[in-house]
């Protein structure tokens, strides 16, 4: 029971974790990407805007202040290039229009080709172009922008060119994207706690209740489940606490019910068995009377048995059912059973295979007379539904902390989703082929869980029903 209880609510922690979690999962990645996206565009962007700006004020200063021919293009170059106050930061060039270097500030020998496309399409175009990527020359990460200079209208005689590494933009970007993807597993992480708190707090008491609905429903009406909370479960508490009180009462109603009735048949029954023993004897009677006479025997006989456990099931049920517990010979007792019925089932046509314990077994605690009902109920029970069979087999064995009776019968079995309620008083299952009380297997079960033992059902390998008989071999009453 306490697999399944685990299964199942693990199984409904599992389907919460993946309803709500999930989706805060998905909402916390879209947001991530998004905003990775936003801070790479932002940052290169920014850089690529300050560098354009830089480009164009330099570039109209010196079209209109500076350049008024080539020789002032380089020898305003050259100066500028001296005086450039950015160069830890940037390096400018001045390009010629054949792309090469006349000027840089960091050096680079004139007339070597950076080789970007920024330069060509400033060039081309006579618009400020911008390229980012790595440098064919030195295989840095870098972004550069080309602005094109002009004299004499818009003549094109040499580009200004800005060029930045994008090593420490690259690192801020992904520095700031892993802080965004940390806040993210933080978030996550708290959600999924927050969430594993909360559907604890609803398994915790599901569970609870769970067990002690199964409790209520294997007969111990009346219990009460505790009540911690005041919401939806704690009225589905209060709900079954009331149920199981009403079923309680029901029961005690319908036992005390069962109870007075048997009593009261119990007189007219037996004077009915008297009457008819005493009539079926007459010599005067004729064949057809003691037939019906022997109708009435055989009825009564039956509405007695019935009446008797009943009573005793009542007893059991009310705490009135004692056992006179001695150390007995359980094997002893067994074959005195096997010796009474055995005749019977000759009669029958049933045949009785008895394999013994072969080695010598010790004192059991237990009451003969009561062990005694069970093994004749459960013969009974293996003729009546086992008799397509025409063989019941019976085994005793043990171990070091119990004894093992086996009552096997060679029919059709019991139905698999029967099995659970065979026990229960007054269930009868579809193979039931005789009338009865349908409380035979309960009274049987209750005086072997008085034993302290376990009355065992299922269906043999091979067809038929095996009933297992365990018994202590110390005292556990």
């Amino acid at each position: 029971m306490r697999k399944n209880e685990k299964r199942h609510s693990s199984g409904l922690r599992q389907r919460w974790i993946r309803s709500s979690v999930l989706i805060v999962l998905i909402t916390v990645l879209v947001v991530i990407l998004a905003f990775s996206l936003f801070i790479y565009s932002n940052y290169y962007s920014t850089v690529q805007t300050g560098l354009e700006t830089k480009a164009k004020t330099a570039t109209d200063f010196f079209s209109n202040y500076v350049v008024k021919s080539n020789a002032d293009y380089y020898d305003g170059a050259y100066r500028y290039t001296e005086s450039f106050d950015d160069s830890d930061r940037l390096e400018l060039q001045f390009i010629d229009t054949d792309g090469r270097v006349m000027r840089s500030t960091y050096g680079i020998s004139a007339g070597s080709s950076p080789g970007t496309p920024d330069i060509s399409r400033a060039i081309s175009t006579g618009q400020i172009s911008s390229w980012s990527g790595t440098a064919p020359s030195t295989g840095e990460r870098i972004m550069s922008v080309s602005a094109p200079m002009r004299f004499s209208g818009n003549q094109v005689i040499g580009v200004m060119r800005y060029v930045t590494s994008l090593k420490l933009v690259d690192r801020q970007v992904i520095f700031s994207i892993l802080a965004v993807v940390a806040l993210g597993g933080v978030i996550m992480l708290l959600v999924v706690f927050i969430n594993l708190v909360f559907i604890r707090s609803v398994i915790e008491p599901v569970s609870e209740i769970t067990k002690m609905s199964k409790r209520i429903a294997q007969g111990s009406y009346g219990i009460q489940i505790k009540k911690d909370y005041h919401d939806e479960i704690g009225e589905m508490v209060d709900s079954i606490n009331e149920m199981s009180l009403k079923i309680a009462q029901s029961e005690k109603v319908q036992t005390e019910f069962i109870s007075s009735i048997s009593h009261e048949l119990r007189t007219p029954l037996t004077a009915i068995t008297g009457w008819g023993e005493t009539l079926i004897y007459n010599e005067h009677m004729d064949g057809e009377t003691k037939k019906g006479i022997a109708i009435i025997l055989k009825e009564a006989r039956r509405l007695t048995k019935m009446v008797e456990e009943l009573l005793e099931f009542t007893r059991m049920e009310d705490g009135r059912f004692t056992l006179n517990i001695e150390m007995i010979d359980i094997v002893a007792e067994l074959e005195d059973s096997i010796f009474t019925y055995r005749e019977l089932l000759h009669q029958d046509e049933l045949e009785l295979v008895y394999e013994p314990y072969m080695e010598e077994m010790p004192l059991i605690p237990g009451d003969p007379s009561r062990l005694k009902q069970v093994f004749l109920n459960l013969f009974d029970n293996a003729a009546k539904y086992g008799r397509e069979g025409k063989r019941i087999e019976v085994s005793v064995d043990m171990d070091s902390a119990f004894v093992y009776i086996k009552i096997r019968d060679f029919g059709p079995g019991i139905p698999e989703d029967e099995l659970d309620h065979v026990k229960m008083k007054f269930y009868k299952g579809s193979n039931a082929k005789e009338r009865g009380s349908g409380i035979g297997l309960a009274v049987c079960d209750e005086i072997i869980r008085f034993h302290g033992g376990t009355l065992l059902l299922e269906n043999a390998e091979g067809g038929g029903l095996c009933v297992t008989i365990k018994l202590p071999v110390s005292s556990s009453i």
